[in-house]
C-alpha cells in the first residue's frame, strides 16, 4: 500500500471525519529544512488525499518554520493548528525561558500567523496538572481560537493534567 492511500481510504469510508496530520513545519515529516515549493506540494497532495487538520509545530518554537506551511494550508482551506512544544528548565513552569509569557507570547504569534486553534503539545509527558491549569487560563484570556492540550503519560500525570486543563477551560484533549 502506498503511504497516501490510507487518507484516501479512510477519507471515503469516514467522509465526515475530520482527519489530522502532525506536520513539522519546514521540515514536514523529515528532520530537515525543504524548500518551499516542495512544502506547498506536500501540503496541497495532503489536503487533496483527505488530511482537513494540520497540527502545524517546530521542535524549537521558531515560528518562522511555520510560515510557508501556514500559506500552502491557507491556498487549500484547511484548518491550521499551530502548535507550540511544550518545554521547561524548571521542575515547574517559570524561570527565564519557559514561563506563562513565553507560551502566550508563542501563541499570540500563531494566531497572528493565521493558525485557527493552538495546541501545547507536551511531546514528553512534562506539564504538571497546576501548570496545566495555570497555562490554558492564561491562554484563554489571550487568544481568541480554541486551545487543545496535548500530552503524553510519561510521567504518569497525564490525565491529571488535562482534568486540571478542563477546569482551565481548554477546548480540547
Amino acid at each position: 500500500m502506498v503511504s497516501w492511500d490510507r487518507p484516501r481510504i479512510l477519507k471515503r469510508l469516514m467522509p465526515d471525519t475530520p482527519l489530522q496530520m502532525l506536520l513539522r513545519g519546514q521540515n514536514l515529516v523529515a528532520y530537515r529544512n525543504h524548500p518551499d515549493d516542495l512544502v506547498k506540494a506536500f501540503v496541497h497532495h495532503a489536503a487533496e488525499v483527505g488530511i482537513d487538520i494540520f497540527r502545524v509545530f517546530d521542535a524549537v518554537n521558531d515560528e518562522r518554520n511555520h510560515e510557508m506551511a501556514y500559506k500552502a494550508i491557507k491556498e487549500t482551506g484547511k484548518h491550521i493548528q499551530g502548535a507550540i512544544c511544550y518545554s521547561l528548565t524548571q521542575p515547574r513552569l517559570g524561570g527565564p525561558v519557559y514561563n506563562l509569557e513565553y507560551f502566550v507570547s508563542k501563541a499570540l504569534i500563531l494566531q497572528d500567523m493565521g493558525a485557527d486553534s493552538i495546541c501545547i503539545k507536551d511531546q514528553a509527558g512534562m506539564i504538571s496538572p497546576y501548570d496545566a491549569y495555570e497555562l490554558i487560563k492564561a491562554l484563554k484570556e489571550a487568544l481568541k481560537v480554541p486551545v487543545e492540550l496535548h500530552t503524553h503519560y510519561t510521567s504518569g500525570q497525564g490525565s491529571m493534567a488535562l482534568l486540571k486543563a478542563i477546569e482551565a477551560g481548554v477546548d480540547i484533549v
